[in-house]
């Protein structure tokens, strides 16, 4: 792969982390009942965004992890354990997230009882079907790449 198409990624995925964390950061601010709160009081007055920070982790671990492969595809390194070790790491990170998200809409739906809670477990069972695709490419690239590495090592071996 050229360097050109692997550093464009990167820049992607740049751009991916860099906006959902200044999305985390403003979006709690201008949500209806926290416009006139200070910083510190949205923080303690949600609990839920507590949470939703910590379930955010697996999401930017993948990226990580994400940016770790395309690395190794850049030093054509691409047939390594490093890889699928990586690619692990990304399909892990991404079923947590939807266990994670399953946690939240249940959070939502038991202890939430002044709002309607449609839309935001449309938007989770939408982001939970995103996270299981992922996850499946993730497990049949592993398994193929884990395929790869044993042929690679068998045939270092033969020579």
């Amino acid at each position: 792969m050229k360097r050109s198409s692997t550093l464009f990624l990167k820049a992607v995925i740049l751009l991916i982390a860099v906006i959902e964390l200044a999305s985390m950061i403003w979006e709690p601010q201008t949500e209806g009942r926290n416009v006139n709160a200070d910083l510190v009081s949205i923080y303690f007055r949600d609990p839920f965004l507590a949470y939703a920070y910590a379930a955010s982790i697996p999401f930017f671990v993948a990226l990580y992890q994400a940016f770790k492969l395309l690395g190794y595809i850049e030093q054509n390194k691409v047939f390594s354990q490093n890889s699928v070790r990586a690619l692990r790491n990304i399909k892990n990170c991404a079923i947590t997230l939807s266990g994670l998200i399953v946690l939240g809409i249940l959070f939502i739906r038991l202890f939430n009882t002044g709002d309607d809670p449609a839309g935001f477990t449309a938007l989770s069972i939408f982001t939970i079907f995103v996270s299981i695709v992922i996850a499946t490419a993730a497990a049949i690239f592993q398994k193929l790449l884990q395929n790869a590495v044993d042929i690679k090592s068998e045939n270092d071996l033969t020579v």
